[in-house]
């Protein structure tokens, strides 16, 4: 998840990873998930779809929810220098797997 008073690089290892992400945004900026889809031009179905990390979400509707939120997705190297930093960053529960 992300600290929004200090952000830092998230590595997500799966698809279903993005959700709290997501909803953590969405809740740091006071808003409910009808009103983000609202906003955002999304169903309802598809911000809790993505929130919960269940059925499937296409890319572009994906992007579109993390642009509106404030967020940004990046595609880089493994050994790219911020993806080593976002693997040491991640959460103790999910450490274990963690090699980059």
């Amino acid at each position: 998840m992300t600290d929004t008073s200090n952000p830092r690089p998230t590595l997500l290892k799966s698809a279903p990873e993005l959700g709290p992400v997501v909803r953590e945004r969405r809740k740091s900026q006071s808003m409910r998930i009808d009103d983000a889809a609202g906003l955002l031009g999304v169903s309802v179905d598809l911000m809790s779809r993505l929130e919960n990390g269940q059925g499937s979400v296409r890319l572009d509707k994906a992007l579109t929810v993390l642009h509106g939120l404030g967020l940004t997705l990046m595609v880089l190297p493994k050994e790219h220098p911020w993806a080593r930093e976002a693997a040491r960053n991640r959460l103790p529960a999910s450490v274990s797997d963690d090699k980059v």
